[in-house]
This record gives C-alpha cells, sequence and structure tokens, in this order.
C-alpha cells in the first residue's frame, strides 16, 4: 500500500527544506570563498543567488500564510531580502537566506505532527465475518452481515458487530471498549458488543446490528471527527509578531523618510529579521522534544509540546492508566479451620493451566508468598463459572458460585468486604465445601500519588477521571489521589463528549491507554498514550506518547514543556530586544546592512545559544541519582518485593487469634516473629543507616525522609511489643485470652503501617529510578 497523499506532501516539503538549506548555505560558502580570492563580482553573484533563492521560497510561504488567513513574521525576511537586493547589499542578503532557510527547516522539524488518522482502528476491525447457515459455517465480507445473522467467533478474535450471545456462556475482554481489565462472564441471551474480544472457547453470537451501526465503527467515526476538528496550533514566531512586525516596520519607513536613504530602511529591515524568532523558538522546542524522548516521552511536534507547556486540566482514564491494568490478589477470607495459605496454595494449584485473567492473579500471589503448588489433574473449566480440578486427591474448584441466602458469618465478612473495596470474588471449594475466598482488586501504580502532586505543582488545576469501570472503584480511587471530579460507566462518546466541553474551558491534557480512549485522546488539546503495552490505537491517536509504562514520565513531559517553552519565549524576547537596539542604530546610520546582517548573526548565536539550555534538567525533574545511590535503591526495592507476600503472615496470624485457635496461633506468631526480627527490622534499619543519607542530596534536605524515619521508629515499637506477646505466649505454653485484644491491635498495626509505609518509600523514592518499572504495590486504593 503506497503512502497516503498527506504523507507524500510532508516528504517532498522536508525534501525541498533539505534543498534550500543546502543551496543557501553553499552560496554563502562560494561567494566568501570568491571574494577571499578578489573576485568581487563572482562572489556578489554567488550571494545574489542564494538571496533570490531564499527570496523564492519566503515569498512562497507568505502566500501560504495569507491564504490561511495569518500575517506574521514571514512579511518582515520577504521585505529584507527584496531590500537587500535592491540596495545592492547583497552579502547581507545571503547572511539572511541561510538564516531564514535553516529556521524554517527547525520549524518544521519541531512542529511536523504524526498522522492522526487512526490506522490502528481499521486495520484492527474484522473484514469477514463467519456465518452460520444450518450446520455449515461460511466466510462472509463483513458488509454482508445482516440482523439476526448467527455468527461464530473463535478464541481471540473480534466480536465482528453488536449481538446477543447464542451459545451457553461467553468469556469477554471488553477491555477495549470500558477499560474494565476483569473479563467478563455473559450468559446465553445478553447483549454484547463489536470491538470486544473472544477470552473463551468458540462461541456463537446472533447479530443485533449491522457492521456500520456498531459499536467499534462508531468509535473509529468519532475518533476521525474529534482529529478533523482538532484546532490548528498557531506558531509561537506569529504570535510574538503581532506586535514586533508592525513596530519594524513603523521604524524602516521612519527612518526612510526622515534620511531620505532607501538603505536606511533595509538596514533597519536586516537587523530586525525575525531570525530569532524563527531559530530560538524552535532550538528551545526542538531541544524539549529531544529531552522528553530520552526519557521515554515521544512528543509528535513543537505544537504538542507548547501546548502541553499552557495545560492546566488533566482528564485520566483509570484501568491501565492509573492503575496497574492487572489484577492482583489483595485478601482472603477464610472457613474455620482453614488458613488462607492453605486455600490460596489448592486454588493457585488448579488454576495454573488457565488462561483467565483473576486465574493468573490468584497463581502469582500464591507464587509470590512462595507457596509450593500442586500439579493438578482431572481439570475442567466452563466459561462463567470456573475451573475444577483435582489437587493432592481433593476436588478443588475456584470462581463463582451462587450462595444461600443465609450465608455463614465469613460469607457474609467476604461480601461485604468485596462490596466496601470494589473487589472482584474468586470462591474456592473443597470436595464440594466452600472454604474461602480470594478478593482481587486493580491497584493503582505506585507512582500515579507522586505523579499528580508534582502536576498539580507544575500548573494543572483540575484533575478529572472518565472511566468506564463501575462507580466504587473509580470513587475509591479518586478519593484517595484526590482527583477533582470522577466520572464512572462512561461510553466513548460520553468520554469525547466531557473532553470536547473541558478543552472549551482550558486547554486540557487526556491521558489513556485503549481503543475506546482514542477519540477522546483525539479530541483533547493534547492526547497521551501509555503506549508501553502496544496500545496502538490510543498511540496513533495521540499527540504525546509515553513508551514507558510509567505514569510519572507524564510529570516529567509536562516539566519539560514548560520550561522549553520558557525559554523559547525568553530567547526570543532577548533577541527582539536586541533587534530593536540594533534598530536604532541602523535608523540613525550607525550600522550599515551588511555590518547589521554579521550583527544580527550574533544576536542569533547568542540566543540559540541560551535556548539550548533546554537540553539540560530545570528545577523541580527528576532529580539527578548517582550509580551508588540508584544501586541502593535498586537494592531495597528488591527487598520489598520479597516482603511484601510475607506481610501476609501478619494478617494469618490475627485470623488464626480470631477464630480461637491458640495453638495454630501460637505456631504461626513465632513464623510472624521471625519474619520481623530476622528480614524486615534489619531492613528498615538499613535503610536509615544507608539509603536515606543518601537521599539527602538529590531531595535536597534530610527533612525529606524524616517522616520515613518516624514510621520506622513506630515499626521499632511495634515488633518489641510483638516480641513480648511472643515471650509471653511461649512462657505458658499458649497465647493466653488477655492477650488477645492487644495482640490483634499489634498485628493489625503493624500490617497496616508496614503496608502505608512500603507504599510511601515505593511512591517517594523507588519511582526516582529512571529505568525502572514503579511496583504497584499490594493495594487498590
Amino acid at each position: 500500500m503506497g503512502a497516503s497523499p498527506s504523507r507524500r506532501r510532508d516528504s517532498l516539503s522536508q525534501v525541498l527544506l533539505v534543498a534550500l538549506v543546502g543551496a543557501t548555505v553553499s552560496a554563502l560558502a562560494a561567494g566568501g570563498l570568491a571574494w577571499s580570492l578578489g573576485a568581487t563580482t563572482a562572489a556578489d553573484t554567488f550571494w545574489t543567488a542564494g538571496t533570490v533563492v531564499a527570496l523564492v521560497a519566503a515569498v512562497w510561504w507568505l502566500v501560504i500564510a495569507l491564504r490561511r488567513g495569518k500575517f506574521g513574521v514571514d512579511v518582515i525576511a520577504v521585505l529584507s531580502l527584496g531590500g537587500t537586493l535592491a540596495v545592492g547589499e547583497y552579502l547581507a542578503g545571503a547572511l539572511i537566506g541561510v538564516m531564514l532557510a535553516t529556521g524554517q527547516a527547525l520549524e518544521h522539524a519541531a512542529e511536523r505532527r504524526a498522522t492522526k488518522d487512526l490506522r490502528a482502528l481499521l486495520e484492527r476491525a474484522p473484514k469477514e465475518a463467519r456465518r452460520r447457515h444450518g450446520d455449515d459455517v461460511e466466510t462472509v465480507p463483513l458488509a454482508e452481515v445482516a440482523i439476526d445473522d448467527v455468527l461464530v467467533v473463535g478464541p481471540g478474535e473480534m466480536l465482528p458487530v453488536d449481538a446477543r450471545v447464542a451459545s451457553e456462556w461467553a468469556m469477554l475482554d471488553e477491555s477495549a471498549l470500558t477499560g474494565e481489565s476483569v473479563h467478563v462472564d455473559v450468559p446465553a441471551g445478553h447483549e454484547v458488543r463489536s470491538g470486544a474480544i473472544n477470552a473463551g472457547g468458540v462461541i456463537e453470537i446472533r447479530a443485533t446490528a449491522t457492521a456500520d451501526d456498531s459499536t467499534y465503527a462508531g468509535i473509529v467515526r468519532l475518533a476521525r471527527e474529534a482529529a478533523a476538528t482538532s484546532a490548528p496550533v498557531v506558531r509561537l514566531a506569529d504570535r510574538l509578531a503581532q506586535w514586533f512586525l508592525p513596530l519594524t516596520l513603523v521604524v524602516a519607513a521612519t527612518a526612510w523618510w526622515w534620511s531620505g536613504s532607501a538603505a536606511r530602511a533595509v538596514a533597519v529591515l536586516v537587523v530586525a529579521t525575525p531570525c530569532p524568532l524563527l531559530l530560538a523558538a524552535p532550538v528551545a522546542i526542538v531541544s524539549g522534544l529531544s529531552r522528553a524522548s530520552r526519557m521515554g516521552v515521544i512528543v509528535r511536534g513543537g505544537g504538542a509540546l507548547e501546548n502541553l507547556a499552557r495545560a492546566t486540566t488533566l482528564v485520566l482514564d483509570k484501568t491501565g492508566t492509573v492503575t496497574s491494568g492487572r489484577p492482583r490478589g489483595t485478601d482472603i477470607v477464610v472457613a474455620q479451620g482453614w488458613s488462607p495459605s492453605s486455600v490460596l496454595r489448592l486454588a493457585a494449584s488448579a488454576d495454573q493451566f488457565s488462561p483467565h485473567v483473576l486465574a493468573r492473579a490468584i497463581v502469582d500471589e500464591a507464587r509470590e508468598r512462595g507457596l509450593a503448588l500442586s500439579p493438578p489433574t482431572d481439570v475442567t473449566e466452563e466459561a462463567g463459572k470456573g475451573i475444577s480440578a483435582v489437587v493432592d486427591g481433593t476436588r478443588v474448584t475456584v470462581g463463582n458460585r451462587e450462595l444461600s441466602d443465609d450465608p455463614p458469618p465469613w460469607v457474609a465478612a467476604a461480601l461485604s468486604q468485596a462490596s466496601f473495596d470494589a473487589a472482584a470474588i474468586a470462591w474456592v471449594t473443597v470436595d464440594g465445601r466452600l472454604v474461602g475466598a480470594i478478593l482481587l482488586m486493580d491497584p493503582i501504580r505506585s507512582d500515579a500519588p507522586r505523579t499528580i502532586r508534582r502536576l498539580r505543582t507544575a500548573g494543572i488545576d483540575r484533575v478529572i477521571m472518565l472511566t468506564g469501570d463501575r462507580a466504587a472503584p473509580a470513587e475509591q480511587i479518586g478519593a484517595v489521589l484526590g482527583f477533582d471530579e470522577v466520572r464512572s460507566g462512561q461510553t466513548p462518546a460520553e468520554k469525547v463528549a466531557r473532553v470536547a466541553a473541558e478543552r472549551e474551558r482550558a486547554v486540557t491534557v487526556m491521558v489513556g491507554d485503549g481503543v475506546n480512549d482514542a477519540p477522546a485522546l483525539a479530541t483533547a488539546t493534547v492526547g497521551v498514550a501509555m503506549g508501553a503495552r502496544g496500545a496502538t490505537a490510543s498511540s496513533e491517536a495521540a499527540d504525546v506518547v509515553l513508551t514507558t509504562d510509567r505514569l510519572d514520565r507524564l510529570a516529567d513531559a509536562m516539566l519539560i514543556a514548560r520550561r522549553s517553552r520558557r525559554i523559547a519565549l525568553q530567547s526570543a524576547a532577548i533577541g527582539m530586544v536586541l533587534s530593536i537596539v540594533a534598530m536604532g542604530f541602523a535608523a540613525v546610520g550607525l550600522l550599515p546592512p551588511a555590518l547589521g546582517a554579521l550583527l544580527q548573526e550574533v544576536i542569533d548565536l547568542s540566543v540559540i545559544l541560551n535556548a539550548l539550555r533546554a537540553l539540560r534538567a530545570g528545577a523541580g525533574e527528576r532529580p539527578a541519582l548517582t550509580a551508588g545511590t540508584q544501586g541502593l535503591i535498586r537494592r531495597f526495592s528488591a527487598e520489598h518485593d520479597v516482603m511484601r507476600a510475607d506481610l501476609s503472615l501478619l494478617r494469618d496470624t490475627a485470623h488464626e487469634l480470631a477464630v480461637g485457635d491458640r495453638a495454630a496461633a501460637l505456631v504461626a506468631l513465632r513464623r510472624t516473629d521471625a519474619f520481623v526480627q530476622d528480614t524486615l527490622l534489619p531492613h528498615e534499619h538499613a535503610e536509615d543507616r544507608s539509603l536515606y543519607p543518601a537521599l539527602t542530596r538529590p531531595l535536597g534536605s534530610p527533612e525529606a525522609t524524616a517522616t520515613m524515619s518516624r514510621m520506622h521508629a513506630e515499626i521499632d515499637r511495634l515488633a518489641y511489643r510483638l516480641h513480648a506477646h511472643l515471650d509471653q505466649a511461649e512462657a505458658t505454653g499458649s497465647v493466653a485470652l488477655a492477650q488477645t485484644e492487644d495482640l490483634l491491635a499489634c498485628l493489625y498495626g503493624l500490617h497496616a503501617l508496614l503496608s502505608l509505609h512500603f507504599a510511601a518509600e515505593e511512591e517517594s523514592y523507588f519511582t526516582l529510578l529512571p529505568d525502572a518499572s514503579p511496583s504497584t504495590g499490594r493495594s487498590s486504593t
């Protein structure tokens, strides 16, 4: 397939700009060589040729600008080039030609944007469908599918049209439509939407709409319309030229009228040639683009970077953006006589070979806790119900389950906790008896809180979350991260409408990662895609792509954008002030055109050097860490990953105490105390001795780690109290009834404190690593 006409035009423009730069530079150099050899006529000829080439290009750019209703700095360039030819200042014209060509080339490179035709959306959509006729199945073009046709959809395939499930069950991945990461089990007769992926076995669906009228086609149309109506970016140089251009023309005309010499006017135009605008601003913007790309942020053009710098409203998707997008086990509630570890081990053993996203989360949880899994036999999996397998001679089932109207207290507790936490539940039975419930949630990214704080510091004053997910998890996440507004259950069309409304009020950034986010990304002033996991559609619709799976790169990009724009404005302002001073000298005859052109080169060099400061890190950006400090962070981060699974010992011990099994509680208390004394406390003490002092310089103050040190002191206090309880229990041979209340408080308190402490360190310190993927922690809230 050939390139699109717009892409061919863009390639042709690049070629012509390169040719223009080459021609003007060559003409200036050849003229300089001829002049040094005494061939002044040849030198003038070369310089004239360079000036004419630049003048033709400048006139063409001016015509294009006028057709678009723009009247900017290109006028000064045309007048100065034409003026040098008219008064015979050929060297000045050649110098201006080189500066003009170079500036346009830099600006084109800085503001060239990637296409927004969203080819990936079209390529992802199925072109054919398998239609059933009795016992036969035929492949037909998608356009031939009619309402009530029965279609066959294989594993991993997209549902081609909106339909109802004709099979007994369908397990679907709707993350591309809703952002919800958990697979959905849909019974027969229920409606499903095109764009969802069949995550189970072969299913049949009955079409309720044609392809053109289906959900996925609507998403494509929305994205195209949003991209087509996006406002064009106005050049920074043109905005500044609104007052600089009239001033230049007035000074030039006054000098001509006062002196009666056209050369005076040309001299004014030469020193006023807007190269500080045409060069400094693009150099600063390109420098910002370069810095951002080195940090894993691809900004598609200088216009996007400028808009990112001016943004005050941030709109976020939930799943895969502020959360990890992968469910994780958070708690295990068990029946009397069972321990959380034993229930989890049996469930994970049965789930080892299941492709279901919740099954993978259960297996990962068991492995993180270091549980030895047994090989399952006689494995069967039923869509909508779960998996059944024989593990160690017992029949284990994991998945959905119908509950009685009067469930036992532990079941009611699990349902209540899942409701409060907005968690999914996997019920576990052994030989037909319900023995446990595993709660799973999609955790917040550990870098999300720090990212939101940094963005607010950078100038974002309004943060909104739009998600297709349920209200309960969305509201909890919004409360934790301090969002100004949370809207759940949003369709792609509703997201587009909301983003469009915010864009009317302020410069708006939208961040998302799925197909359902692509129209909203194209609607926003700046669309940002979490592209690390191959979210092609959203990446194609976005102006900014985060190529690493880290939300905090958005804060880095915004700080870089703001600094680059500030330096661009500063450089342009310095250049214009110097040019205005030079214009005064030229107007009174103290600065001839050729000398003015050379002086303009000095001005250009000064503003370019200033613009290049955008390549360096600025205040508020990620602090620089020495290799030694990075090594310490990696060491303690790895220790967190190991210890996080052992934190469950605290809750397991509390469970044994709560159910009244004092013998089992003593055994669990010994294991917990051994973990705290031999692993946890040495880790915390080492952080105080080595990591925190190493962070003092990059964080700017020892107070930056003072809160964490205070947490360490409280952890030490609770650990001492826990050990004292163990000594007392060992002396009597069991945990006394009088110890129970305080011991439970110690266990739950230490668990909560450690969970908070781990999350705070990971958020504040571990995410400072330039190349690490932040941990998602253990909790969704």
